[in-house]
């Protein structure tokens, strides 16, 4: 049986591929057990997000066009279109490979944790589905483990490599609790998006999102439990800010230096955290005069960024090293799995001679023997059946010169030199 991974990413293929390859939700389990069906194919799970989709098999083939042709029937798509995009793993480089997924170590944003708990979906979807046998799904299990021990053991995720996420954390080093702040988010952008996310698993008080065009900064805000605006309100509303991060595609700034000073005015002069991610930018740079204010561009958090990230490349040299340690630990347990259906078959050969020497010590007992005797005989009998079968096979390996087995046979019963 092989283990046979196909797939596309962000790396091999164009959003106009992965698009076409992507499996949502609810087709997933629809899917799988198609896939699961195809004669060649034991056990099967799927992995599909924005920037990747894998399908990971145990087959009783390496044939990566199986799962070509099923892709190009499920998704009524012809093959050319979209194999020259596909990568192909078995075997030892299919563990090595979804372990390294797992860790982030494959991602558009190097360490990224995210995956992590789609790889977790996957296999959630293919246990329900009822596609995961005791191999694949000892791998996904194994593959939580490494992950888990790349995080705990190295630095990997532990740095901001997002411009939201660093602003985010830059706000956390300057307010003691972010859950008595209110955020102003000035945009309905990705990047305001990832900031209003940031900030809302990190319990921000309370979010406010101002767009020039309102029903997307209302779609976004009620997300998040916001409150939207319009562009227009932002004076009336500025002075309620602790936190400000704008993003717009605005070619001219959307906060001066003296809309800012009445803001703080109203506040008192209590201070105001301000980040300003937009090219141009969005905020008047006379802005970081004010006494009160803390001003940050997108330059100052990209050389937070760059520094994070040569932290993660470090991390990742170590997160490589723990995974191939993984990839041992599980390729032995895999070796070991061949030799299982050997060790039921010698059980059961030693059980049906116990279950019969001991029947006839039995009888010997209900006949009036002593239980001495009794016994000596069901030890001699059991010790003659364990052994006449390997004894005739070792003689017959030393007249046919085999002494490859005798060594072995000696390993394996843990013999010791006699005298």
């Amino acid at each position: 049986m092989t283990f046979l991974a196909v797939g596309i990413n962000y790396n091999t293929a164009p959003v106009s591929i992965r698009e076409r390859l992507s499996f949502p939700t609810d087709i997933l389990e629809t899917s799988l057990q198609e896939l699961w069906r195809i004669k060649e194919i034991s056990e099967a799970a799927i992995l599909s997000t924005c920037n990747r989709t894998e399908f990971y098999c145990t087959s009783s083939t390496a044939n990566q066009q199986i799962l070509i042709d099923w892709v190009a029937h499920n998704k009524q798509i012809k093959p050319e279109d979209f194999a020259p995009y596909l990568y192909t793993y078995t075997d030892s480089s299919v563990c090595r490979h979804i372990f390294r997924v797992a860790c982030g170590l494959d991602s558009m944003v190097l360490g990224e944790p995210q995956i992590l708990g789609q790889m977790k979906t996957a296999y959630q979807a293919a246990y329900d589905a009822g596609t995961l046998g005791k191999r694949l799904g000892k791998l996904f299990q194994h593959t939580f483990t490494a992950a888990k021990k790349v995080r705990t053991d190295t630095a990997i995720g532990s740095s901001p490599v997002s411009i939201a996420f660093a602003a985010v954390q830059l706000a956390q080093q300057i307010f003691d609790k972010l859950s008595e702040q209110t955020a102003l988010l000035i945009g309905a952008g990705e990047t305001i998006e990832l900031a209003a996310r940031h900030l809302s698993q990190q319990g921000i008080g309370r979010i406010i999102i101002a767009n020039r065009t309102y029903d997307k900064a209302h779609q976004l805000a009620s997300q998040f439990n916001g409150y939207a605006i319009a562009l227009s309100e932002l004076p009336m509303h500025l002075a309620e800010a602790d936190i400000v991060i704008s993003s717009t595609a605005s070619q001219l700034p959307i906060l001066g230096k003296g809309r800012v000073e009445s803001a703080l005015k109203i506040r008192k002069h209590k201070p105001m955290f301000m980040v300003d991610l937009a090219v141009p930018r969005d905020i008047e740079a006379e802005v970081e005069q004010l006494r009160d204010v803390y001003l940050y561009t997108v330059d100052d958090l990209q050389h937070t960024i760059d520094k994070n990230m040569n932290s993660r490349r470090l991390a990742a040299e170590q997160a490589e090293e723990i995974i191939d340690t993984q990839v041992d630990y599980f390729l032995a347990w895999l070796r070991g799995q061949s030799a299982q259906s050997t060790i039921l078959d010698y059980r059961t050969q030693a059980e049906l001679a116990r279950d019969e020497t001991l029947q006839k010590a039995l009888i010997l007992l209900n006949n009036g023997i002593p239980a001495e005797e009794a016994l000596n005989r069901l030890a001699h009998s059991l010790t003659n059946k364990l052994i006449h079968t390997p004894s005739a096979q070792l003689r017959a390996a030393a007249e046919n010169e085999r002494h490859d087995l005798i060594t072995a046979a000696r390993e394996i019963f843990k013999l010791t030199t006699s005298k």
